[in-house]
């Protein structure tokens, strides 16, 4: 049980220490022991990662804004309804953490804040709660009564604690421990699963040679649609296609198609806020290469343009206004799990009850990105890792008889 534990109290482990892992700690230690199990020697080290470039840690979106950037939407929306993005920034505010809202509505620590100082902040908040954080323990699978075992230092012992909540992330990024190494072990208890797929990543275009000197260089600006989806932002040329904040919320539409058979196509719009006559005229005033800065184009944007259309299109002003608002990218794939921000895959929905409970074996519960939903950066992710893990946690208590 541990030095100055009461034994009249529940003992409920949590596997995981990424965001979800945290806030299920952080809620089950008010009412419980809680004992957190973390592969790695640190918390959070996704965490970090995802927070490397600006730690965009929710969204402004409230309501039916938020809740259609969540797939399945019906089954996250009790969740993210009972925990907003309001609610995180109202909690990280008696934290300590003061947040912003940026452009295009993202919220983020306010400025000189690092990520590092954040998690701290977490940490520091669920052990002064009481939470026992224990690293390097590995979850190594089940006994043969379901009861999870975890190994350190190449030795297993199995978790005999009441409750438990698994928090183990997907398969992005798996220098992070994230490796979804862990299907198997739930399907041998007979949970379904589903393989992880890339989602929130690039897209594999076939690129002339002649575009490798703009990899890296961004388009911005632009809108770009996929079936009746269309988003407006930015994007990057790689040295494989393209990939950014415009790319992201489509994969989605893309990975369908793509499953399906089905031609997956990408339509650029390179001059979204110039209507097709206004950008004709521009052009038919103009001769060659004076036609891209008529149409304000950079020279990455004009690089792609001339990759995927015809000379002939280039020399006509009406067909080349029509190509720079809707530039045809076929997608022949995405980019690989690794190289993906996040997944979609793991545990499929239907195995879990409506407090993410498994059917099959009530006492284990889940959270976070092991669960098989999808949301696009932008501060959806981890909203909706802190809210499933308040969620989870809140399923344990209730199944303890504990809490409000």
């Amino acid at each position: 049980m541990g030095e100055g534990r009461s034994p009249d109290r529940p003992c409920v482990a949590v596997i995981g220490g990424g965001p979800a892992g945290l806030m299920a700690a952080v809620v089950l230690a008010r009412y419980v022991h809680v004992d957190l199990y973390e592969r790695n020697r640190h918390v959070g080290r996704k965490f970090l990662v995802a927070g490397a470039g600006g730690l965009n840690i929710t969204n402004q979106a409230e309501g039916e804004e938020l809740l259609q950037h969540y797939a399945p939407a019906e089954r996250l929306a009790p969740m993210l309804q009972a925990f907003t993005p309001g609610d995180l920034r109202a909690w990280l505010s008696d934290l300590g953490v003061e947040t912003f809202t940026g452009t295009s509505g993202r919220v983020f620590p306010v400025r000189g804040t690092k990520p590092a100082q954040v998690l701290r902040i977490l940490r520091r908040h669920a052990e002064d709660r009481g939470v026992r954080i224990l690293t390097g323990q590995v979850f190594s699978g089940f006994t043969d009564d379901a009861r999870p075992m975890v190994e350190q230092g190449g030795t297993a012992h199995v978790l005999e604690h009441e409750q438990v909540l698994f928090a183990l992330g997907g398969a992005s990024w798996s220098r992070t421990g994230s490796k979804g190494d862990w299907l198997e072990a739930f399907e041998a208890i007979g949970v379904r699963t589903l393989p992880f797929q890339s989602s929130n990543c690039g897209v594999e275009l076939d690129l002339p040679g002649s575009l490798a000197v703009h990899a890296g260089r961004p388009l911005k600006n632009i809108a770009l649609r996929a079936g009746p989806h269309e988003v407006r932002g930015e994007a990057t040329i790689t040295a494989h296609g393209i990939e950014g904040n415009a790319v992201y919320p489509l994969v989605p539409v893309l990975r369908r198609q793509l499953l399906a058979g089905e031609e997956a196509t990408l339509h650029l719009d390179l001059k979204p806020d110039l209507a097709l006559p206004e950008l004709e005229g521009r052009l038919r005033d103009a001769v060659g290469a004076e036609r891209r800065n008529a149409a304000g184009l950079d020279r990455p944007s004009w690089a792609l343009l001339k990759a995927f259309t015809g000379k002939e299109v280039m020399d006509d002003p009406r067909s080349l206004a029509l190509a720079m608002k809707g530039l045809r990218l076929p997608v022949q794939a995405l980019r690989p799990i690794d190289e993906a921000i996040s997944t979609v895959g793991g545990i499929a929905m239907d195995q879990v009850n409506e407090d993410l409970s498994l059917k099959a074996h009530p006492h284990l519960h889940l959270a976070g990105e092991m669960l098989d939903w999808d949301a696009p950066t932008g501060g959806f992710l981890l909203q909706g890792a802190f809210a499933t893990g308040r969620w989870a946690a809140q399923g344990i208590l209730k199944a303890l008889g504990k809490g409000s």
